[in-house]
């Protein structure tokens, strides 16, 4: 027997719309907001990947992320992507990678994610 990773938690101070930052980013689907605490879970159509769930929280984002995502362009080169998900809201940061093949940025609420080079189609 073995553990099975099925989630992602992300603790977001707007749990709907960084969700629907993450479902645009990712063309998954948004799921409504659950009444009873506030989370809102992203899942690929397909449901074979692990889930993102937003959980809210009153905290801000204090320091660089300890764990994060890496995504790859699809379909397309990583500059017509990157322009993609800033127009959606993601905006470059620099946390010191200097002279890299990804791009590093960070979502709404500041948490960082890299886009890879390597085109996936």
């Amino acid at each position: 027997m073995a553990a099975q990773w099925t989630t992602l938690v992300i603790d977001a101070q707007d749990p709907g719309s960084l969700a629907s930052f993450w479902a645009a980013a990712l063309r998954w689907d948004r799921h409504p907001t659950d009444p009873t605490d506030g989370s809102v879970v992203v899942a690929d159509p397909d449901r074979r990947l692990p889930i993102l769930l937003f959980l809210p929280t009153q905290e801000t984002k204090a320091r660089k992320n300890r764990v994060h995502l890496d995504v790859n362009p699809m379909g397309c080169d990583q500059q017509e992507e990157l322009e993609r998900l800033v127009g959606l809201g993601a905006r470059e940061v620099d946390i010191g990678q200097r002279s890299t093949a990804w791009v590093v940025l960070a979502d709404p609420e500041g948490n960082e994610f890299c886009l890879l080079q390597r085109r996936l189609d």
